[in-house]
């Protein structure tokens, strides 16, 4: 008799990737409920603060980019 199978955790790479999903916006069901089962809450909260600060220096770098134009 065999044990039941853990489910796999998701990637740093899944991660990030349903982040960026959640920013935009747009999501298939099938792919959330994906996520909800393989990823961990403190990973995708990690993610989304990471992604966060990375769109605003982003924004700041453009806005300082056309404002010296």
């Amino acid at each position: 008799m065999s044990l039941p199978e853990a489910p796999r955790r998701g990637s740093i790479w899944r991660t990030f990737r349903a982040v960026a999903w959640g920013f935009f916006g747009v999501r298939k069901n099938s792919a959330y409920e994906e996520d909800i089962a393989r990823l961990t809450p403190l990973h995708v909260v990690a993610a989304g603060l990471i992604a966060a600060i990375l769109f605003v220096v982003a924004l700041i770098v453009i806005v300082k980019y056309v404002v010296a134009a």
